[in-house]
């Protein structure tokens, strides 16, 4: 059986859904279509409160991904510490942080030209 193509919007709907699962915060979605010379087409940030909620992110993101389309990350960095891991999808980047250090490097400053759409969750209340 050939492995069918996943679209982005797709990628991104399965992937939120492994955020929420596990009551990742602060979800946000950066479009980074109009921006030259990027290696990504999306970056979606979320953080955890501590490094096993930050674990449990990642690992209910790539179950949910994986159970859907088979598909699993590129390239995974981080999960030592599990401060920040970032977990390659190609066109989509998830950058999974502890607060303090996602607001230290403020990846969404770093993009300000990005398109940021914070994703509602029931969680983020």
């Amino acid at each position: 059986m050939q492995k069918r193509e996943t679209s982005a919007d797709e990628l991104i709907a399965l992937i939120l859904h492994g955020i929420e699962e596990v009551k990742g915060l602060e979800i946000n979605l950066l479009d980074l279509r109009d921006i030259e010379n990027t290696v990504c087409d999306y970056f979606i940030i979320c953080n955890g409160t501590s490094n096993t909620h930050v674990n449990a992110i990642v690992n209910s993101i790539q179950k949910t991904v994986s159970k859907a389309t088979q598909d699993k990350p590129w390239h995974v960095e981080g999960s030592e510490n599990a401060e920040w891991i970032l977990m390659d999808y190609v066109n989509v980047v998830v950058h999974v942080f502890q607060k303090q250090t996602r607001e230290f490097y403020d990846i969404e400053g770093l993009w300000g030209d990005a398109k940021v759409t914070l994703v509602e969750s029931s969680f983020n209340q």
